[in-house]
């Protein structure tokens, strides 16, 4: 049994109406997509400055970024004025430093992506980044593919794996890669994150569906009443 739930951030919102109904069901935080290589969910940055800006405070705004140097990063969040940076792709050296220094008071969370089942690269590169960063994300994509794939997979990772790094860093960690209603219960008991993150697994026909998100909440609160 876990003393608490770990919180819930919704991905891929693309209107107020889903912003409000994510907010309306208990998510923490949710996640804004701006252009990426592939991948849903990508909305245009008036569009994530617009939604951001109806949040309620205490629910965090995260803007989901591609780019992988400072100065458009601080660009973007600086247009968006979302809560915290989502770095879904390996930023070059002395960008989290220069990150921290323009944007003071903004949460920077770095994606690792789980790939194999060994694990090992993606250990290291989280020990590596943990110190400076305020999360790591684990995800399922692939930046080594021409065409980079840097989430809204719909597939799951080694959870072992996603585990192992859980223990290794003094971060919170939020866990995300094909989690749904069925297996997010299972994910929790194993990895024990900080977090769970979700898009793909609670949508029908492109759009946040109620009832998988009412569903979801359900079996992430179920999680700390489970022996």
């Amino acid at each position: 049994m876990f003393p608490v739930p770990p919180r819930v951030k919704v991905c891929c919102i693309a209107s107020e109406e889903e912003a409000a109904l994510a907010v309306r069901m208990g998510a923490s935080a949710l996640g804004l997509v701006s252009r990426m290589p592939s991948g849903p969910g990508p909305i245009p940055e008036s569009r994530i400055r617009d939604i951001a800006d109806t949040v309620p405070p205490g629910v965090a705004t995260f803007l989901l970024t591609c780019e992988t140097t400072a100065e458009p990063i601080i660009a973007q969040q600086r247009f968006c004025r979302t809560s915290t940076l989502q770095l879904v792709d390996e930023v070059q050296p002395g960008v989290h430093a220069q990150l921290r220094d323009a944007l003071p008071g903004i949460s920077i969370v770095q994606v690792i992506h789980v790939r194999g089942s060994d694990g090992e690269g993606a250990l290291r590169e989280s020990v590596a980044v943990s110190s400076s960063v305020d999360a790591i994300l684990l995800d399922s994509g692939n930046p080594s593919l021409s065409t980079k794939e840097l989430g809204g997979t719909g597939r799951v990772h080694d959870w072992g794996v996603s585990r192992r790094i859980r223990d290794a860093v003094d971060v919170p960690v939020f866990l995300a890669g094909g989690l749904n209603p069925d297996n997010v219960q299972k994910a929790i008991a194993q990895v024990i994150p900080f977090a769970v993150d979700v898009c793909s697994g609670l949508r029908s026909d492109g759009r946040l569906d109620e009832t998988k998100l009412a569903a979801f909440m359900r079996a992430v609160r179920a999680s700390a009443e489970t022996p």
